[in-house]
């Protein structure tokens, strides 16, 4: 792609909107804590997501060791087993990597890569942040409500999930459902933000086609969760009210432990329509923004420019817009009519396509690249290799005779994770290692982030690589002991049990990873301005980390797209957005 700025001095437009006054923070408080700073808010959006994924981390272990040594721990019991399981999904899915990826990389990147001073509306995005914030405080609460939380499936799927004999039962799953509903209305202040800067917030000359692809996969992925979030809503209150005031939207009428339960004529079956026409979606509000991000640490760490530019946007665009007609491949054995199932597995096996163009993409801009083998690209490599392998399985689970039997068995959780989990969580350290520098000012250390790349990358393998034969092999998901099953061979257990050592190992590396983040703060070399070369506008910032309004008193203006890498005839290897074009002579 060529991006023509011979004319583009001449054609630029005075700016027809004079700059805004920024609110200036008046004390500590109104600078770090109410702070209406988008890069604030992006660190402490951060700060929390991160903190909350430790949790499910650390439930992770606590699964692992109960599948890998069964009764090892005697605290996990059965209860306690399908808590942590609850918990772990739903705090990974929703309290952090969507958390992290719009609320962390969203607030931070869109204005600095778009030449603004801030978002549109700046005390709309600190309220989005406390809303959030009180979100993971109330599901945070629900460890230490009567009962505890609620251990209905991270799916949340009526009627078991308000029924008497499941875990958290009382008050979780109460908790559970308000955090949920405070999570959405956090989430839509900021989005609404998100959407508005982009459309509204560009400097000169940065047109929508050239904005870089990070903040057209956090764009796109910030409108699907908008159109998205709002089914979760609505299912997270009607079956608050099944639960509270005893309502019917979802709870047939049904027998618990020999009692008529005063439900009838619900349907369980519209709680699962909703959830996953909020839940497919969901898989593409975390992997678009992962997408962007890594296009632009292949061409930065590279050095060429990406392979067909307008191509990846209009894939991106296709991807969300398809996202919508999959949701019922969950679904498949919830007993839906044949010719559904043929519909939604053609359109499952259609949204592999414009992902195909990507990679091919992502493929081609590598092809004769002078690529730097730095921790962010590795990890976007990790990402390319894992989003592949992950995707492949999900071609297999997206087939309805294939997916019946495979549905309920480890399989499902060996391919969810890879595309769910592993991924976007490869593409969330390469854009921390990628951005440090400039939201500190350091680099952090190459030998740690290489070894926490190491152990995470080799270990992520030697988890889920088995994890799929131990599915194969018809092992349930969702079991919190297997006992003896005749159909399941021994080497499923000794397995488990590699799996789960290995699980211990990777993440304990993670405590590397937040070692590096607090040590480089003030240890870590200093990163000058624009350690990687990079060309857009983030990266040419006057000061570094930005100020109040990332420009001073003048704006940048945008005269070319995001990729002029290894330009012919140029001084450096690469030309940034707000490099004026040399006016060509006659």
């Amino acid at each position: 792609m060529t991006d023509d700025t011979s004319n583009v001095i001449q054609s630029l437009s005075v700016a027809e909107v004079a700059d805004v006054e920024l609110y200036h923070p008046k004390s500590w408080i109104t600078k770090y804590v109410f702070s209406q700073d988008a890069k604030i808010i992006a660190i402490q959006y951060s700060i929390t997501a991160l903190s909350i994924g430790l949790v499910a981390l650390v439930m992770s272990w606590l699964m692992r060791l109960q599948l890998g040594f069964p009764g090892l721990l005697s605290f996990i019991d059965a209860d306690s087993y399908y808590q942590f399981m609850t918990m772990h999904g739903m705090i990974m899915v929703i309290y952090l990597l969507t958390a992290l990826f719009l609320g962390g990389f969203g607030n931070y990147l869109i204005p600095l890569m778009l030449g603004a001073r801030d978002m549109v509306f700046p005390y709309v995005n600190m309220l989005s942040y406390w809303v959030y914030l009180l979100a993971v405080l109330v599901l945070v609460a629900s460890f230490f409500v009567p009962g505890g939380p609620t251990g209905a499936g991270w799916t949340l799927y009526p009627p078991q999930a308000i029924l008497a004999t499941t875990p958290g039962k009382q008050w979780g799953i109460i908790v559970m459902l308000v955090s949920l509903m405070l999570f959405i209305v956090g989430f839509t202040m900021g989005g609404l933000n998100y959407v508005v800067t982009v459309l509204q917030g560009r400097t000169r000359g940065m047109t929508l086609l050239r904005m870089p692809l990070t903040v057209w996969g956090i764009f796109t992925a910030t409108v699907l969760a908008l159109l998205a979030f709002p089914a979760l809503f609505v299912g997270s209150v009607m079956m608050l009210l099944d639960r509270v005031i005893g309502t019917s939207f979802f709870m047939p009428a049904i027998v618990s432990m020999g009692e008529q339960l005063p439900y009838g004529g619900g349907s369980p079956i519209l709680f699962q329509h909703l959830f996953w026409f909020f839940g497919h979606p969901e898989v593409y509000i975390v992997a678009l923004p992962a997408f962007g991000i890594i296009s632009d640490l292949i061409s930065t760490h590279a050095r060429k420019n990406i392979f067909g530019y307008r191509m990846m946007v209009w894939a991106l665009v296709a991807i969300g817009a398809l996202s919508f007609l999959v949701w019922a491949h969950h679904m498949y054995v919830s007993g839906m009519h044949p010719a559904f199932g043929y519909f939604f597995a053609t359109t499952t096996l259609i949204i592999a396509i414009p992902t195909a163009i990507k990679v091919y993409n992502w493929v081609l801009t590598l092809w004769r690249g002078d690529i730097h083998l730095t921790v962010p690209m590795l990890y976007a490599l990790a990402f390319i290799v894992t989003f592949v392998n992950g995707g492949l399985t999900g071609l297999f689970l997206g087939n309805v005779v294939v997916d019946v039997p495979l549905s309920d068995t480890m399989f499902v959780v060996a391919h969810f994770h890879m595309v769910m989990g592993i991924a976007p969580i490869f593409a969330i350290f390469g854009g921390i290692y990628h951005w440090y520098p400039k939201v500190t000012g350091r680099l952090l250390s190459d030998t740690l982030g290489k070894l926490h790349f190491w152990v995470t990358f080799l270990g992520a393998y030697a988890i889920f690589f088995p994890l799929h034969y131990v599915g194969l092999m018809g092992v349930p998901r969702r079991y919190y002991e297997m006992g003896e099953m005749a159909f399941v061979p021994p080497s499923t257990a000794t397995l488990n049990a590699f799996i789960t050592v290995v699980a211990l190992i990777v993440g304990a590396a993670q405590l590397v990873f937040v070692f590096n983040l607090v040590r480089s703060l003030r240890r870590g070399r200093p990163a000058g301005g624009n350690p990687w070369g990079a060309t857009t506008l983030e990266w040419q910032t006057p000061q570094t980390p930005p100020g109040h309004g990332n420009w001073g008193k003048t704006l940048p203006v945008a005269y070319r797209w995001a990729y002029d890498y290894s330009v012919p005839g140029a001084a450096q290897d690469f030309l940034p957005q707000n490099q004026p074009p040399v006016p060509r002579t006659a």
